[in-house]
This record gives structure tokens, sequence and C-alpha cells, in this order.
């Protein structure tokens, strides 16, 4: 995610950084990138033991709660998580937790999932997607939009809002296609990544007759683009707006 966008942690410092804390670190993509820019002891933290396993072939690695870290009053200088208040029910509770632990800056970067775009070379896919993501929205439980809100969080929690930079994180598909496009295209083929989510959906406002529907209309879809990409014409683009927000303890 990193690889070409990384003067959107600019704000952050982390040439000045000493004790970094990565929360909610799955396999430790953003712990590498703050070790390596940074030169700072790096930390990540998460729940997952399994996600851990693999980030502590970077960095060293602790077991624990966001909303309940183990760890001292300001034992860290910047404490920081990615694509994780979106998935808390209380995110303002684990950023009051982020600033106890430090001791100057608490950052998030979060993405804004209700304006995620697609441009796709498969005519109906961006509209699909776009239904789709919506009623998405509309079942969970919480804030996968928080992005672009993230500041409101901070002020909440008593921190003092630094910057808040945007970094539009763009994804692409074409040929030749990896293994993980061709999976992805199967399981649009199939339905299958619409019947993970269909008990979250239908927790919205979507009906089980719209919800059949847009199944329906998902797999056909499915099919064009496996079509295209037997011929080798798929190409897609998907736009993730993501919000680098920081704050001062």
């Amino acid at each position: 995610m990193w690889d070409d966008s990384r003067e959107a942690l600019a704000p952050l410092r982390l040439e000045s950084r000493e004790r970094i804390l990565d929360v909610g670190c799955g396999t430790g993509e953003l712990s590498r990138v703050l070790a390596t820019e940074s030169g700072a002891e790096v930390v990540g933290c998460d729940a997952d033991s399994r996600l851990l396993e693999a980030a502590g072939e970077h960095v060293p690695v602790v077991s624990g709660d966001a909303c309940q870290l183990p760890f001292p009053d300001d034992t860290f200088d910047l404490v920081i998580c990615q694509a994780l208040l979106i998935n808390l029910p209380e995110p303002t509770a684990a950023i009051t937790e982020f600033a106890r632990v430090s001791s100057n800056l608490v950052a998030a970067v979060e993405p804004n999932n209700a304006a995620v775009s697609i441009d796709s070379s498969v005519a109906t896919e961006g509209d699909l997607e776009r239904r789709a993501r919506q009623a998405y929205l509309d079942g969970v439980e919480t804030d996968i939009a928080l992005g672009a809100d993230a500041r409101e969080t901070f002020e909440t929690a008593g921190l003092e809002e630094l910057d808040t930079r945007q970094y539009d994180h763009v994804r692409t598909v074409e040929p030749p296609y990896n293994e993980g496009a061709v999976v992805a295209a199967r399981r649009k083929a199939t339905g299958a990544g619409l019947a993970d989510d269909r008990e979250t959906m239908l927790s919205g406002e979507l009906t089980e007759r719209e919800y059949d529907e847009l199944r329906s209309e998902w797999r056909r879809m499915g099919r064009t683009v496996v079509e295209q990409m037997e011929a080798r014409e798929y190409e897609r683009e998907e736009t993730v707006p993501f919000f680098v927000t920081v704050g001062r303890v």
C-alpha cells in the first residue's frame, strides 16, 4: 500500500521518533514501513496470534486489545493504527487508550469505504459493486466509512488535531493476471463473496428478494469478468480513499 505514497505519512515526523506502537498491526505491513522510514523501535500489537506470527518476522510483537493496551502510560512517542477503527464499536475508547500510552502523537490511517470507486471494462461491475457496498454499509454495526471523519473521534478523545491528509490507494487488475485476481473473478462468478456477506446485508434495508436479484446479477457480471480474463481483455481500477489523521496528546 505504501510503496509509492509514503508522503502521506510526513505529518508523523518519523525521523524524530524513538518508540512507535502499531496497534492492530495484522501481518505487519505498516510496521515494516514505520521501521524502515524511522529507524525507531517499532512494536506491533494485535489480538490475533496468527497474524502476529507473520508480523513478528519483522518487528517485536505483543498480543493485546486496542482498548486495553498492555503498556504503562507514556511508553511510546507515536501510537498508530491502520484500518482498525472502522472495525471497532467504540473507536473513541481506542483513541483514548492510544493517548494514554503515547507521550506525543496518536495517528490513524483509516479508509472511507463509502467512497470507493470502481472503473471496470465490465460495464455493470461498478454499479453492482456500489449497490452491494451500500447494502453492506447499511447492515454493518461499525462505522466502516470513518476515515473522513476520524478527526471528530480524536477531538472527542481530547486530542489536538494537527493534520488530516487524504491518500487515494489505487488497486489495479490487468493482464497478466495474478492468482489473487483469478480467485476474485471466480468468487464473483459463483456469488461466493455476496454469500459471505448475506447476513450483514440483510440486517439493513435490503430484502431477501432484492438480495437474490442482486446476487443473480452479480454472478452474471462475474461470468463476464471470467470471459474477459480468458481473452486477456479484463481491466479494473479500484480507488479507496484513506485519511491519515494525526493528533497530539
